[in-house]
C-alpha cells in the first residue's frame, strides 16, 4: 500500500500501459464512480479503455477513450465509442477472467475502519475485477471517500490489498424518487396484489416499484434478496413489512442520503458479490421469490425486450435474466414483467405481435399493465396470446393484435 495524490496515481497508472493493446481500466459504476482519480487518469492517458457498470453522466467520453460495459448507463448510452458486451450480470465475472481481464481497477471506498476499507454502495462485479486484476499483476487503486458508507459483506478489504491509496472525498450522488402517476399507481397496485406474506423480494427503482410500496407494505415477514436496493426498503421497514432483524442481501444501492446513512455499518445489510446475489440457483432457494422487472415491449409469445430501442442498445440484460430464471424455480416463486400498455413518447403499444429486437427474457409468470394481469406460465401459446391482448394490451391496440395473432396461428 502506497499513499499518493490523484495526479501521482494517474502517472503510475499511465506507466502500466500494456504494449499489445490499450489499457483496460475497470471503475466503480452506477453512482459510485471514483471521479477524482478517473479524471486525473484521463488527463494523463491519450488512449485507454474504461469499463463501468451503468455509468452515469460525466464519465470520460472523447476520442481515444473506448467505453466498455455489459450494462449501458446514461454516461455511455448512444456514444459512438461504446463497446457493449452482452452478458448476464452473473456472468460478467467470467468475462473478467477470460476475455476482459482488467489492467487497472479503481474503486471508490469508505474510510478505514479497523484496518479495512469497504466498497460501500457498489460491490456487484467489482470483487471479481479486483481478483482478476491482482492475479494478472495489474494495479489496484482505492479512492478513499469519507462520504462512502461502510457496508459489510464481500466488499470489505484490508488496506494492504490495494497498491495505491488516494484520499479523495466525493459527495454521494443522491437519486430522487420518481413521480408516481395514475398509470404507475394502478400497475403498482396490481403488482402488490401478487406479493404474499413471507415473500422474498427483488426490488428495483422507478415509478412502478415505488407505486407498489403502499400495497406491499401491508404484507408481513417479507425478505429482500435483490441485486439492488433503494429507499423502498426503508418504507417497508418503517411499515413493519420486513422484520427489523431480517438480513437484507443485495449487491449495490443508490438513493437518498437517508438510505446511505442507514446502510452505513448496518449489520442487517449484507452486500454480496454478483456471483452470489445473481446466482439463479441461490435465488431459487428462496421460497416465494417475487421478481419484478420492467420491459420496453412484450410480444404475443410472451417474449420481453428490455434492452434495445430502434436497433440500438439502451441498457442490457442486467440481472433480469438471472432473477427470472431463479424466481421461476423458487417454490411458490413468480417472475413478473410490469409495464405500461402504451408508450406515450412514441405513441405506440408496448404489446406487439412479434418483437423485432433481441429478446431479453421470456416465459414469465405474468405480464402486468394498467389494463390488468395477463397470466403466462403454464398456459398454451394461444392462451398466452389471448391473455396478453385482453388483459395487458391497450384497448386501441387489441383489434390489430387479434389480426396479427390469427396470422401467426395463435388463435
Amino acid at each position: 500500500m502506497r499513499q499518493v495524490d490523484a495526479d501521482e496515481a494517474a502517472r503510475i497508472v499511465a506507466a502500466t500501459t500494456p504494449r499489445e493493446r490499450d489499457l483496460r481500466i475497470v471503475v466503480s459504476g452506477n453512482h459510485a464512480t471514483p471521479r477524482l482519480v478517473l479524471d486525473a487518469v484521463d488527463q494523463q492517458l491519450e488512449r485507454y479503455r474504461v469499463w463501468a457498470l451503468n455509468a452515469q453522466g460525466g464519465i470520460p467520453d472523447r476520442g481515444g477513450v473506448a467505453l466498455e460495459t455489459c450494462f449501458v448507463g446514461p454516461g455511455m448510452r448512444y456514444s459512438p465509442r461504446l463497446r457493449y458486451l452482452p452478458a448476464r450480470l452473473s456472468l460478467v465475472p467470467v468475462l473478467f477472467r477470460e476475455t476482459l481481464r482488467p489492467d487497472v481497477v479503481i474503486v471508490n471506498v469508505s474510510r478505514l475502519i479497523d484496518g479495512r476499507f469497504s466498497l460501500g454502495t457498489e460491490v456487484n462485479v467489482l470483487c471479481a475485477a479486483i481478483e482478476q486484476c491482482r492475479d494478472g499483476g495489474g494495479l489496484l487503486v482505492a479512492q478513499v471517500n469519507k462520504h462512502m458508507p461502510y457496508t459489510f459483506g464481500d466488499g470489505e478489504y484490508d488496506a494492504d490489498d490495494f497498491d495505491l491509496i488516494v484520499e479523495g472525498d466525493q459527495q454521494m450522488e443522491h437519486v430522487p424518487r420518481p413521480a408516481v402517476d395514475d398509470t404507475s399507481r394502478t400497475i403498482g397496485e396490481r403488482v402488490a396484489g401478487r406479493v404474499p406474506d413471507g415473500a422474498t423480494l427483488q426490488l428495483g427503482i422507478g415509478a412502478i416499484p415505488d407505486a407498489s410500496l403502499p400495497g406491499v407494505a401491508k404484507r408481513r415477514h417479507l425478505k429482500v434478496w435483490s441485486e439492488m436496493i433503494s429507499d423502498g426498503v426503508l418504507t417497508l421497514l418503517r411499515e413493519g413489512a420486513i422484520d427489523a432483524d431480517e438480513q437484507i442481501v443485495t449487491s449495490f444501492a443508490f438513493g437518498s442520503g437517508e438510505l446511505y446513512e442507514w446502510i452505513d455499518r448496518n449489520p442487517n445489510v449484507r452486500m454480496t458479490r454478483t456471483e452470489t446475489t445473481n446466482s439463479p440457483s441461490l435465488i431459487a432457494e428462496r421460497a416465494l421469490m417475487v421478481s419484478v422487472n420492467a420491459a420496453l415491449q412484450v410480444d404475443l409469445f410472451g417474449q420481453a425486450n428490455a434492452s434495445r430501442i430502434h436497433n440500438r442498445i439502451y441498457s442490457g440484460f442486467g440481472g433480469q435474466t438471472d432473477f427470472i430464471v431463479g424466481a421461476l424455480h423458487s417454490q411458490g416463486g413468480q417472475a413478473l414483467i410490469a409495464l405500461r400498455s402504451w408508450h406515450p413518447k412514441v405513441d405506440a403499444s408496448t404489446i406487439v405481435p412479434l418483437i423485432d429486437e433481441p429478446v431479453t427474457s421470456f416465459q414469465h409468470s405474468a405480464v402486468i399493465s394498467e389494463q390488468g394481469v395477463a397470466e403466462i406460465f403454464g398456459k398454451s401459446q394461444e392462451e398466452q396470446a389471448r391473455n396478453l391482448i385482453e388483459h395487458a394490451a391497450h384497448p386501441s391496440a387489441r383489434d390489430d393484435l387479434y389480426k396479427a395473432a390469427a396470422g401467426m396461428s395463435l388463435l
